[in-house]
């Protein structure tokens, strides 16, 4: 008899006697009509089932570690920000999303302490308005934006441990800013080798690691109203080739102590320069390849101005034109 009733119990926990309550996600629920803020890993769980969203999505969840609930998602109107998400390691569950939509829309992955890569991200193609990665300590590649080919613009900010952007390698076009600033084992720019378009501003500074920007020799020219040109506190990177591309700038070229740059003749096809040229603290740059790069502009703004000093004094015999 004993037998036979726990044959009985055995059987129960088989065919149902302690069945899973948990349903599976269907993609039936539509759009979510507002923006949501992930805070808690039970938050995904009210997002589970939707396939777009009408405003933002921002995910600022400290303790999450899942996001797989979030597959149906196809559509984030108004951008996507995943922020502050000092347990998560992977974005499993956006693979789904291909449209960030409005015009206005942004992608934003900051200070997410653990995430290592991006590979949730390959439904996304393009980016209307900012790309921002900044303050992601352990992310070492972005290769989840192999779909990506355009930006409005993109800020590279401080990721600790990348050494390479080669995830951004179908990347065409940027239509304003283009800032690659503070990664300090970032050793080259190859990714970004597909750009053939004009840039806004061009400020690449404070990559120590960084020995070449060749990846940006498809940019044509630095056409923004603000910062220009700026090449500063790179001080492993010793020519500018990558700049070869570049025929005009509309405000100012920056270059600024850059302790092992040695020749800036990748700049030799910029004729046209808006209002000045600073290159200084430069100890290996000799003082008569800048005033070479001068002599060759053929235009100037009104207000132009030269500022060069402190670059390794080579005594230029004779000295040209426009050497200060």
């Amino acid at each position: 008899m004993r037998y036979l009733l726990l044959m009985a119990f055995a059987t129960a926990l088989v065919f149902g006697g302690c069945s899973d309550d948990t349903d599976p996600v269907e993609c039936n629920r539509g759009e979510y009509d507002d923006s949501f803020t992930i805070e808690t890993q039970s938050d995904v769980a009210i997002l589970a089932g939707y396939t777009s969203i009408s405003g933002g999505l921002n995910i600022d969840c400290p303790t999450c570690t899942d996001l797989s609930d979030l597959f149906c998602l196809t559509s984030v109107e108004e951008g996507l920000s995943i922020e502050g998400n000092d347990a998560l390691t992977s974005l499993d569950g956006l693979g789904g999303i291909t449209s960030l939509g409005l015009d206005a829309a942004s992608l934003r992955i900051s200070n997410n302490a653990a995430l290592t890569n991006l590979d949730g991200l390959s439904g996304i193609n393009s980016v209307a308005w900012s790309l921002v990665i900044a303050n992601n300590s352990a992310m070492t590649s972005l290769d989840g934006l192999s779909a990506l080919t355009s930006v409005g613009r993109a800020l590279i900010e401080d990721n600790a441990a990348l050494t390479n952007i080669d995830g951004l390698s179908a990347l065409t076009s940027i239509y304003g800013d283009l800032e690659i600033t503070g990664n300090s084992a970032l050793t080259d720019l190859d990714g970004l080798s597909g750009l053939t378009s004009a840039v806004e501003n061009l400020l690449i500074y404070s990559n120590p690691a960084l020995t070449n920007i060749d990846g940006l020799s498809g940019i044509t020219s630095v056409d923004g109203d603000t910062w220009g040109l700026e090449i500063r506190n790179n001080n492993a990177l010793t020519n500018l080739d990558g700049l070869s591309g570049i025929t005009s700038v509309s405000t100012v070229i920056v270059i600024y102590n850059n302790d092992v740059l040695t020749d800036i003749d990748g700049l030799g096809g910029i004729t046209s320069v808006g209002s000045g040229v600073l290159a200084y603290w430069n100890e290996a740059l000799p003082d008569c390849e800048v005033c070479d790069l001068l002599d060759q502009f053929s235009t100037a703004g009104p207000y132009f101005g030269i500022d060069v000093h402190d670059n390794l004094d080579d005594a230029c015999t004779p000295v040209p034109a426009n050497c200060p």
